[in-house]
């Protein structure tokens, strides 16, 4: 089996739980040649010690283990170093693929011109279209508009698109999630891969901001269904939010210095106020 013909699915666990075997299942199960590259970001001795016995016994599981919780970004990036496969998919340790995902991923990608990167239908355990899988990119205008829920006015200008009508067929998309991100590794290796200086949250929306300004489109494909748990790991809202606060804060400032320093920092107040009152509505439901 040669190297062009693998797919390197990479997967960051932190205390992702009994999905996290249910997901390793569903890669290995794939009809499509593919190997495993699980990086462990943090889970119990047991969970460890289960993953090192099963990837002792197939020689497609890369473990990688041993440097703590480094972060999403950094874990991405360790996990597509030790890739071997022509192409990466980028998948949560949460979410689960019907055994022709790579199949059908490869026969859109026969078809596509590179640079390219393709996200799935993300859908949750009711069969819910989730927010992430179809975006906009993420701008000061979008995000003012969902920050101040004014949607209902500028319906064009959401960041989400999930509302609206599925496709049909492989479709451009300004966007996709990194819960399920697919593209050939030397276009991800191109643009640097993840940005490590984001800890948790907003470095896919980043890495598609680049993808796209370094000349790369971005598809998403709607027969390609993955089953997204979502919310399995034990780490604590204020953990979440806090990072996903610095993760929108780093994003301005990195791809939008050009814009009027008043708007950057209302944009960083926004941010913080959200994370507040997210964390202050928490408390007053326990």
């Amino acid at each position: 089996m040669s190297a062009a013909s693998v797919t390197s699915v990479i997967m960051v666990s932190y205390h992702t739980g009994p999905v996290l075997f249910e997901a390793v299942t569903s890669v290995l199960n794939q009809s499509a040649p593919v190997e495993l590259c699980l990086v462990d970001n943090g889970n119990p001795p047991e969970v460890v010690l289960r993953l090192q016995a099963m990837a002792a016994v197939d020689s497609r599981i890369r473990f990688i283990t041993g440097y703590g919780n480094v972060g999403f970004s950094r874990a991405c990036n360790l996990g597509a170093r030790a890739a071997t496969g022509d192409h990466l998919l980028f998948l949560n340790p949460d979410s689960k693929l019907e055994s022709d995902a790579l199949m059908r991923l490869h026969k859109h990608a026969s078809v596509l011109s590179r640079p390219f990167m393709i996200g799935a239908r993300l859908l949750d355990e009711q069969g819910k279209d989730q927010r992430g899988c179809r975006r906009a990119l993420l701008t000061p205008k979008t995000a003012l508009i969902e920050a101040l829920h004014l949607g209902f006015l500028f319906p064009k200008e959401r960041l989400n698109f999930n509302h609206e009508p599925l496709p049909a067929q492989l479709t451009p998309i300004p966007a996709i999630s990194g819960a399920f991100m697919f593209l050939p590794r030397d276009d991800f290796w191109t643009i640097g891969g993840f940005d490590e200086e984001y800890f948790l949250h907003v470095e896919d929306l980043d890495l598609c901001f680049a993808f796209r300004k370094a000349g790369g489109e971005i598809y998403f494909a709607p027969d390609i269904i993955v089953t997204h748990i979502g919310g399995t790991s034990h780490a604590t809202t204020a953990f979440i939010e806090k990072n996903k606060a610095r993760g929108f804060v780093r994003y301005f400032h990195k791809n939008f210095a050009d814009y009027p320093v008043l708007l950057i920092l209302l944009l960083n107040a926004a941010v913080w106020l959200r994370m507040r009152l997210k964390l202050m509505m928490v408390r007053d439901n326990k």
